[in-house]
């Protein structure tokens, strides 16, 4: 079904403080974050392209070594296999975007468009 209410899908929290609602179609993912303020994510790095777009609070973002303090209306494009983290200096709500879609997340979370 091509239109989703993301406060009926069920949250995943793959890390702790990061609670997740996922929209999977075919060839993307598109991930609904409300993340507790201290909450950190470790570096890491995977195949997808991701950007990053904070809706509500402050998110320090570090992009190959480049960290920024990000806000409402801020964007990252986070390119293939670049390592990245963050850390909510607030409480949080991201939205992130990642092509191709996440497998690792699709089995884990309620709704596909497929």
């Amino acid at each position: 079904m091509p239109f989703v209410m993301l406060d009926e899908l069920k949250q995943f929290e793959p890390v702790p403080g990061f609670r997740g609602r996922f929209v999977h179609s075919d060839h993307m993912t598109l991930a609904d974050w409300t993340i507790t303020a201290g909450a950190a994510l470790p570096v890491h790095a995977h195949p997808h392209e991701q950007i990053t777009r904070v809706l509500a609070g402050e998110f320090a973002f570090t992009l190959n070594g480049e960290t920024r303090s990000m806000g409402p209306g801020a964007v990252v494009v986070i390119p293939p296999n670049a390592t990245h983290t963050g850390k909510a200096i607030t409480n949080c709500r991201v939205i992130d975007t990642f092509y191709p879609v996440r497998e690792d997340y699709r089995d884990k979370t309620a709704h596909s468009t497929r």
